[in-house]
């Protein structure tokens, strides 16, 4: 029996039938591609960047311009710093109630607050009367301050 190379593991475990390419393999909790290598885990996002773009440089992480965990195509990955990484989120936090990012009720003024982070820092956007209004601040305030924010340009 032929032990396969790791391009013909890897690619095997794809599905190309999508606009994302989509692991198949073994995935992690939140829904990451994983491979093991050599013994050791490895993301499979990861693992697809280097076999076609190259090296990922010390320090950086690999982002899915998409927004899926599982999709291992190269052209929706980049490479980016953390902070890059978590500016490119999609859509509110798990813990939201309002159901948009960066922005909640405020009881004591009965309106909308626009509080978006970055740097360690809460930036306010102010107070509105709507959820609309309040979520057009919201992504007005991450686009000055965020470089890798696709889905609020609208470049997803």
């Amino acid at each position: 029996m032929t032990k396969l190379t790791l391009p013909e593991r890897f690619w095997s475990k794809v599905d190309k039938s999508g606009e994302c390419w989509t692991w198949s393999g073994s995935t992690m909790r939140r829904g990451y591609g994983r491979i093991q290598i050599g013994g050791r885990v490895q993301l499979a996002h990861r693992v697809s960047y280097e076999l076609t773009i190259g090296p990922i440089p010390n320090g950086m992480v690999i982002d899915h311009v998409c927004h899926q965990p599982a999709c291992v195509k190269p052209q929706h990955l980049r490479v980016c710093s953390q902070k890059q990484n978590l500016e490119n989120h999609s859509g509110a936090y798990s813990n939201s109630k309002s159901g948009v990012r960066g922005v909640r009720w405020h009881a004591k003024n009965r309106q909308w607050l626009v509080e978006v982070g970055h740097n360690g820092r809460r930036h306010y956007g102010g107070y509105f009367n709507t959820l609309e209004a309040a979520k057009a601040a919201a992504i007005e305030t991450r686009n000055k301050l965020f470089t890798h924010n696709a889905a609020d340009r609208g470049a997803e």
